[in-house]
């Protein structure tokens, strides 16, 4: 019998042969064999203490209304809101919800990295088209008794989602696979990150790199380095996320895909004209 190979090349292509009642093949090794992340497919919240739970959802509205909150502001905020918590206990949480202030922190130069870490580019830099500039970041989704990670690509000019993933952990993989989803579509000149060790990764960056994309990374601590995908976040939680209150990780995929459906295609910027992202990303008049 002669074995037909078969290419095919979308991440969407490839998550749509996975069959997840499949009784011959358990859905890790289909996921393997088809080179798909497997949180893609399970998106089983990960769980923990439930006051714990409840500190970091107070802890993720008051970040996304004061970004420049560090963990000594918001255990003080805790404070006066009731909660007598310490900040070492502000500090973990924050630490698992992948979030920092937006302040720089003190002797930056003489910081140790075990990473390669890239300049910042886009000081001053005039984007005027696009796909010159894109950027990435992940923020911290509630889910029932549990919460997930969700990360998205945007298009710095546009405003426009190019792809966006959910995870259960802050593994790389769910961050690449939603750069190749975005580069099956078009590339930019300039990609931009934060220094978190998923964007230092090597299978992050050799996509970058073979297509000989500049890299770009904030400075540690300077999340306003990265400003749209920051304002990306405060639209998604306060229009989609804070309102529909998610009870299973399924639902927030659904949910969030028609959001991002809406905020590409009907949701006008103001600073974009009163356009939506995917009529300035596409040159639409």
């Amino acid at each position: 019998m002669v074995k037909k190979k078969i290419l095919i090349n979308s991440a969407a292509d490839r998550r749509g042969l996975i069959y997840p009642g499949c009784e011959d093949i358990r859905l890790s090794r289909q996921c393997e064999i088809l080179n798909v992340s497997k949180g893609a497919f399970y998106y089983k919240p990960m769980g923990i203490d439930p006051y714990n739970l409840e500190l970091m959802d107070l802890i993720d509205r008051q970040f996304t209304k004061t970004p420049f909150y560090g963990s000594r502001r918001l255990k003080v905020w805790l404070n006066k809101n009731g909660h007598e918590v310490n900040r070492k206990r502000v500090q973990h949480l924050m630490r698992l919800m992948g979030i920092e202030a937006i302040y720089p922190k003190p002797n930056l130069s003489k910081r140790r990295h075990d990473h390669e870490i890239y300049p910042y580019l886009l000081k001053g830099i005039r984007i005027l088209k696009p796909n010159y500039v894109w950027s990435t970041d992940i923020t911290y989704i509630r889910i029932g008794r549990g919460f997930v990670y969700l990360t998205a690509i945007m298009d710095w000019f546009s405003r426009y989602v190019l792809s966006w993933k959910l995870s259960n952990t802050l593994a790389a993989d769910f961050c690449v696979e939603a750069l190749n989803e975005a580069l099956e579509q078009c590339q930019p000149e300039i990609f931009n990150t934060d220094q978190g060790s998923q964007y230092a990764s090597s299978e992050f960056l050799k996509p970058l790199k073979a297509r000989g994309i500049k890299i770009s990374m904030d400075s540690k601590g300077r999340a306003l380095d990265n400003i749209f995908v920051e304002r990306l976040w405060r639209s998604v939680k306060y229009e989609e996320v804070y309102i529909s209150e998610y009870r299973t990780a399924k639902k927030a995929f659904s949910s969030l895909k028609k959001y991002f459906v809406f905020y590409n295609n009907c949701r006008f910027h103001q600073a974009l004209n009163y356009k939506t992202p995917a009529e300035v990303h596409y040159q639409r008049t």
